[in-house]
């Protein structure tokens, strides 16, 4: 998901796919750690959308601030 799918979205739904990103993060390392992983740049991917999120999150907070 890049960072112009991520603003289209509402707070809501950006944070229902932050939850279910870290779920899936979390079943990735489990599957990791059990050797059963094909691609381990599937965790990198992970990780770096759930901070776009994390940020557009935080950018709209401070927006809505000033």
């Amino acid at each position: 998901m890049n960072a112009k799918e991520i603003r289209d979205l509402s707070e809501q739904e950006i944070e229902k796919h932050m939850r279910d990103s870290r779920q899936e993060l979390l079943n990735l390392r489990l599957r990791k750690q059990s050797g059963q992983m094909e691609t381990p740049s599937e965790l990198r991917a992970l990780r770096r959308d759930i901070a776009r999120m994390e940020t557009i999150l935080k950018e709209r907070a401070v927006a809505a601030a000033e």
